[in-house]
């Protein structure tokens, strides 16, 4: 793209609250090539709502006065006085209005940090005990001469390079808060593909229960206080922090959750983290909106309602946007690039100081609330419009949510029909720190309900409302004269995401059949099963392994993040092959039991630092390549003093070339680091669905919930057999829950009835009479006993669903005597 080609035309409308009036000043965005940008502002003297139309990002201009505005999109902003103490607005007395909860003592502060000193550093494992991992991960995913090469490579770097590059780690570890952190961030950093698909997970919420907030902006004004009282406890310090059976866990990354943006750059992206950040975005239709929501001390500057306002005069502003115009206003398609395409729009845009500070409020702001025109239709496109939006063509105009998004940032999502999620980022974040985020901003909702009903009711959170806020005087009369929404713009970024659109398949499947409950009464995992599960249906599919990817958490230790369960091992082959072959249902469950037992024990080895084979080997990798840089730039610098001959550009080529050990090269670690199923359990009672995209060209992404009488699972590829692939599993789902059913049952027969001393046919398991009946069908079958073996499934007591619909048979000696009416007595 040219620089000319980023030229903007947008028009600012001030409108002042309580007189109705407006004023427009007309500003241009522009490229560097083009005239300077001009404007012309209206002076406030009242609290003032501030927008521009068009497409641009925001832009803030001071000008020596702090009561000028700061706008954003076509936005219409709440500008508060509580940033400056010279502004003239400060000079009368504001109302203070109540705080939102009253507590007789507020909690301890740093309470949220209070126990990261107790965390131990990440332990950096043993050489041997890390190969020794490495081979036993591959022993199911290569052939025996591809693991004898294997094998060779790993014994050359045991015995060459592996122990001297071993001690540079520790000694690089020393002054480290982990040795891992700085190469994570780098292999996360440099990735050059759209965040979009690639790397930006998302949680769907539950339906809020609350009548009122079913609605799409009562919803979205519900959820954005809730953030600002998590916001506000967790920089107060008065977040609970996370912990695991009383032990601490590192709450290090809750800082990159808010305020947070990742900018690209010519040499990959870096992350930006701005603690001060006081307001959030608001999409609509493409259209960027923005106002202020925390005062200086993170107190709440509007309440629920306010916000409900502010949401409602911003869809009513951006719905007058025509349809077919969204797609060429939208500006949030730059974050789906390429990043180095991004990179280079991104430098054109801000090469113009009005771009600049657009930019500069975007990438500040605490989050992004996208509400969405649209409403999903079915499961598979309520995951598409979560995980990158949806697309469709109304004639030849591209129409859909997939413009609504700025995939940099921290992303609250609400659709038409109320239904909410998050889309995040992930460089700075893992799924377990957006949970913690998810559930208690879905449970203060359910709290707020409860102190509705019952105004003595606590909530969650310690926020109270800033004394600067002011009761909400809404716009009267908003008249705004539009103008032609210029110009040239680039329609190749649309077509891009488009593109990247269309090449995904994401489907859903809530299997509903039995959870958790069902799987730990017969002495499962319940992770463990359902991974088990995935590597069933594709082997069902596809008649072979591949290498599986799950994370375990590693929190427990300062400035953990994940470590890679490798699921493939030997006894999850050797459950493969039992389980599709004829061998009897026992000998089936037998090899599923150690197949699960296995997972457990490799999960809990990776949580507790012990199992990190991909870390530790990725870790050594990193200094190698370090090294091999650095005697590069060293042999360049000695080339320059020299003459110039065949002979010595022969030989500094070679200098520049220093060989990776064996061990980096061989077909092994390719192998164990492309993952064809890429797998997530994050399960919280707030959820309904999770996902991400796949990491591998022809692989699936695979994000799972599961839940006490029910898994649900989103499942997403490049247009593999997706639907075919969830259907395959809840066929492999219902086959388990037969046999498991049928061994129960062939394990625990019902005795025959017996005859007692007076003649009476009873059961031999509860001694109850069976009517005198000897042999009755449904006394010994196996529909009764069935119901016997399974109780807890009905509502009803087994014993009595075959007397429902008629009376009970009594015993003779019942009608004995004369019934004595209730009155007569």
């Amino acid at each position: 793209m040219r620089l000319a080609e980023v030229g903007v035309c947008v028009w600012l409308y001030a409108v002042e609250l309580g007189t109705g009036t407006a004023k427009a000043a007309r500003v241009r965005i522009v490229s560097a090539s083009a005239p300077v940008w001009t404007s012309e502002w209206s002076r406030s003297r009242s609290r003032t709502i501030w927008g521009i139309a068009g497409s641009g990002c925001a832009f803030r201009e001071r000008m020596g006065d702090p009561a000028l505005p700061r706008a954003l999109g076509r936005a219409r902003t709440c500008r508060h006085p509580a940033e400056g103490s010279e502004s003239s607005l400060l000079r009368h007395k504001l109302p203070t209005i109540g705080h939102l909860t009253t507590f007789t003592a507020d909690p301890p502060e740093s309470r949220t940090f209070a126990r990261q000193g107790e965390l131990p550093k990440l332990p950096i494992p043993s050489l041997e005990e890390t190969c020794r991992r490495y081979l036993r991960a591959l022993e199911g995913l290569q052939d025996k001469r591809e693991h004898e090469d294997t094998k060779r490579a790993v014994e050359e770097f045991l015995h060459n390079e592996g122990p001297r590059i071993q001690e540079k780690l520790k000694e690089y570890a020393k002054d480290k808060a982990s040795y891992i952190e700085e190469f994570w961030y780098e292999s996360y950093l440099s990735h050059s593909d759209p965040v979009v698909l690639a790397l930006n997970p998302f949680f769907v919420l539950e339906n809020d229960p609350t009548p009122d907030r079913g609605q799409q902006l009562p919803r979205a004004s519900s959820l954005i206080v809730s953030s600002l009282g998590f916001i506000h406890d967790l920089r107060a310090g008065m977040l609970q922090p996370d912990t695991v059976r009383g032990a601490p866990l590192d709450m290090d990354q809750y800082l990159r959750l808010f305020g947070t943006a990742r900018i690209p750059t010519e040499r990959g992206c870096k992350m930006e983290t701005h603690p001060e950040s006081r307001h959030i975005i608001v999409l609509r239709r493409g259209q960027f909106y923005w106002f202020d929501v925390l005062d200086a001390e993170n107190r709440p500057l509007l309440t629920e309602r306010e916000i409900l306002r502010n949401l409602q005069a911003i869809v009513s502003d951006a719905d007058q946007l025509p349809i077919h115009e969204v797609a060429r206003n939208a500006i949030g398609v730059l974050s789906t690039e390429n990043r180095k395409i991004w990179s280079s729009l991104r430098k054109a845009l801000i090469s113009n100081r009005n771009n600049e500070s657009c930019l500069e409020v975007v990438d500040n702001a605490l989050f992004v609330v996208c509400l969405d025109d649209a409403a999903p239709e079915n499961l598979a496109q309520l995951c598409d419009n979560f995980l990158c939006g949806t697309y469709d063509l109304k004639g030849s105009t591209q129409i859909g949510t997939c413009t609504n998004r700025w995939y940099d940032k921290l992303q609250i999502i609400v659709c038409a029909d109320g239904a909410a999620g998050i889309n995040f980022e992930h460089t700075g974040v893992d799924g377990h720190t957006v949970l913690r985020f998810a559930a208690d901003i879905f449970t203060e909702g359910l709290m707020l309900l409860a102190r509705s009903i019952n105004p003595s009711a606590p909530t969650l959170f310690h926020a109270q409302l800033s004394p600067y806020a002011r009761s909400y005087r809404p716009p009267r009369g908003h008249s705004s004269g539009r103008s032609t929404r210029a110009a040239r713009r680039d329609p190749l970024r649309r077509d891009a995401l488009s593109d990247l659109i269309c090449q995904n398949d994401c489907q859903a499947l809530e299997f509903k059949a039995y959870g958790k409950n069902f799987i730990t009464a017969n002495g499962f995992s319940p992770d463990a099963f359902v991974q088990m599960a995935f590597q069933a249906a594709y082997y069902g599919l596809y008649g072979r392994t591949e290498c599986t990817y799950e994370p375990a958490m590693t929190k427990a230790f300062l400035h953990g993040r994940t470590e890679a369960i490798r699921t493939v091992q030997p006894h999850t082959v050797d459950f493969i092959r039992t389980f599709f072959s004829e061998a009897p249902n026992q000998q089936k469950v037998a090899s599923l039991r150690k197949a699960c037992q296995g997972q457990v024990e490799l999960t809990k080895e990776c949580s507790k630092g012990l199992g990190r084979t991909g870390a530790h080997l990725y870790a050594l990798y990193c200094l190698l390549q370090r090294e091999r840089e650095a005697a590069a730039r060293e042999a360049a610098v000695e080339e320059e003093g020299r003459p110039t001959s065949p002979a010595s550009s022969a030989s500094s080529g070679e200098r520049e070339k220093v060989a990776l050990p064996a061990i980096f090269t061989d077909n092994g670690w390719l192998v164990l680091n492309r993952s064809i199923l890429s797998t997530s359990n994050c399960g919280n009672p707030a959820l309904r669905l999770f996902g991400f995209g796949p990491v591998a060209a022809d692989g699936y992404g695979i994000g799972y919930i599961i839940k006490d009488e029910g898994i649900s699972v989103c499942a997403s590829s490049k247009h593999l057999q997706t639907r075919r692939f969830l259907d395959t599993l809840q066929g492999y789902l219902l086959d388990i829950q037969r046999i498991l059913i049928q061994l129960h049952l062939a394990a625990n027969q019902r005795a025959e009835p017996f005859i007692d001393h007076a003649g009476v046919l009873r059961d031999s398991k509860t001694g109850r009479p069976i009517n005198g009946l000897h042999g009755r069908e449904d006394a010994s079958g196996e529909g009764e006993a069935y119901d016997d073996m399974m109780p807890g499934y009905s509502f009803f007591d087994s014993s009595e669903v075959a007397m429902l619909g008629r009376r009970k048979t009594r015993p003779s000696f019942y009608n004995t005597g004369k019934i004595i009416p209730i009155a007569e007595y």
